[in-house]
């Protein structure tokens, strides 16, 4: 039982750590679907590799942002606008890029 102790403390400090942390469950869930989006357009020939490729750039670039917002341990109403504005940009290319014929 006393080998257990310190893990238990462990997960504990874990956990609040965690909680600190700035949850983003949409724009999660939204990186998630157009990389999905990105990777059927891929499978379907509707995307290039180069074209997939420049995509899924884009989608690191967006993660990179999200990093950044949650840095300081609070996403502020005009950062959370500006992941949201740069997501629906991401969107709209990659929408572009699967309907331009290529």
């Amino acid at each position: 039982m006393q080998q257990l102790v310190p893990f238990l403390l462990l997960g504990l400090f874990a956990g609040a750590a965690l909680a600190d942390e700035p949850v983003t469950p949409r724009f999660d869930q939204r990186q998630e679907n157009q990389q999905r989006r990105i990777d059927q357009g891929v499978a379907s020939g509707a995307l290039t590799q180069r074209e997939a490729f420049r995509l899924h750039t884009q989608q690191d670039r967006l993660q990179q942002a999200q990093v950044r917002a949650k840095a300081d341990g609070v996403i502020t109403r005009s950062e959370r606008a500006a992941l949201h504005h740069h997501q629906h940009h991401a969107s709209r290319n990659i929408y572009r890029k699967k309907h331009n014929r290529r």
